[in-house]
């Protein structure tokens, strides 16, 4: 493995949620995509040298976007899935979010069905260690996955306890954060918005 190379943890922006189809199949929405186009404008996305999205559908639309921007395949790792909603498939807006507080608030347990939020805190965690360990590329790496699972990596690799105030801005997704990833991996920044492009320090 590559020692102090930089990995992009990027949540998909914004999806076109539809009670008919199962959650995992939502795509971007327009807005989505075309935020996805703005991130292009990263200047850290000419460094990457591999690309990885979990395997449901909005996740792959960002990691599409990024690969044929940079002439490169992605990988789909089911690990880097969304935590398990399943059986409550899809939920009116202001019943979700008082699951999804309950589900950070009580790691331990499973709300209503859901995978508990410590499993799903081991399995994103064990992923991203399996990817940053087998990568055999130069570069830097992007992964384009969930914005829960995104949260509990976050609180694992800051050493803070599970709890939802570390997730992204409620700003419709589409937030990433910047590991340095060497024998002991930190998040090097806090959420930022895919598609704005923060100028250098001159």
């Amino acid at each position: 493995m590559h020692t102090m190379r930089i990995l992009y943890f990027i949540i998909h922006p914004d999806v076109a949620i539809s009670p008919q189809v199962p959650i995992t199949r939502w795509p971007l929405s327009p807005r989505g995509r075309a935020r996805m186009a703005a991130a292009l404008a990263q200047p850290w996305v000419a460094n990457l040298s591999s690309i990885y999205s979990s395997t449901e559908q909005k996740a792959i639309d960002g990691a599409a976007i990024l690969a044929a921007h940079c002439g490169l395949g992605f990988t789909q790792v089911p690990a880097l899935g969304e935590n398990d909603r399943s059986s409550t498939g899809y939920l009116p807006p202001a019943e979700f979010e008082t699951v999804a507080d309950a589900f950070f608030a009580q790691p331990g347990e499973s709300v209503r069905g859901w995978e508990t939020a410590v499993d799903a805190q081991a399995r994103i965690a064990d992923a991203v260690a399996s990817i940053a360990a087998a990568d055999a590329t130069a570069g830097d790496v992007a992964i384009v996955s969930h914005g829960a699972v995104g949260a509990l990596l976050y609180c694992h690799l800051a050493g803070h306890p599970i709890s939802r105030r570390w997730g992204q801005p409620a700003n419709g997704g589409g937030n990433y954060f910047t590991v340095e990833w060497g024998d002991k991996p930190r998040a090097l920044s806090w959420w930022l918005p895919v598609d704005e492009v923060v100028p250098a320090a001159s």
